[in-house]
């Protein structure tokens, strides 16, 4: 009887989740649309907004989006190194949770260890391939790694995602001519 409780109680959650996964999936493809097609910066602003309100919200588990928030707060009062541990955690816990990546790779970024901030990031992409955050952070990763071609690609994909972003119309001419002088 126990056996025949847990699998039903095993089954209902694994569908329960799957389906929270299936409408969250739906509600960000639509996001994403918007924030493509956004005709001003007001409406890319709110809908972005939406979009990392559904990232930094674990998809199943509370608790994981009171420990990233945590971390969070911790990153923005400078206390680095504790951070990084929240959000080492973080990712021990749900290695599959992009948005736990994301705010490692801040950290590392802040750091100044950047390789490792990369090596972050790469998961992110991984996980959500429409992360502009992290294509906008491996742009600055990789001005700081001098690899100014890869950078500027990042911020090419950032202005696709998310065409009315200002950091690619700010970063790429910038890239561009480090490019250019560095071969001066």
């Amino acid at each position: 009887m126990k056996k025949i409780l847990f699998t039903l109680i095993f089954i209902t959650i694994t569908n329960f989740t799957n389906v929270y996964a299936e409408e969250r999936e739906n509600k960000l493809k639509n996001l994403f649309e918007l924030l493509r097609d956004a005709d001003t910066s007001g409406i890319a602003n709110q809908v972005e907004m939406e979009i990392w309100g559904i990232w930094t919200t674990h998809p199943y588990e509370e608790n994981l989006t009171k420990l990233l928030t945590k971390g969070s707060i911790l990153m923005a009062e400078n206390k680095l190194y504790e951070a990084y541990d929240v959000f080492s955690t973080v990712i021990e816990l749900d290695p599959v949770w992009a948005e736990g990546w994301n705010k490692r790779a801040t950290v590392l970024y802040l750091l100044g260890r950047y390789q490792e901030s990369q090596n972050d990031i790469e998961e992110v992409l991984k996980l959500e391939k429409r992360h502009f955050g992290a294509l906008a952070g491996q742009g600055l990763v990789q001005k700081e790694l001098k690899n100014y071609s890869k950078a500027i690609q990042s911020y090419k994909e950032v202005q696709e995602i998310y065409p009315s972003m200002k950091a690619p119309k700010i970063m790429i001419p910038l890239l561009e001519k480090l490019a250019k002088n560095e071969f001066i």
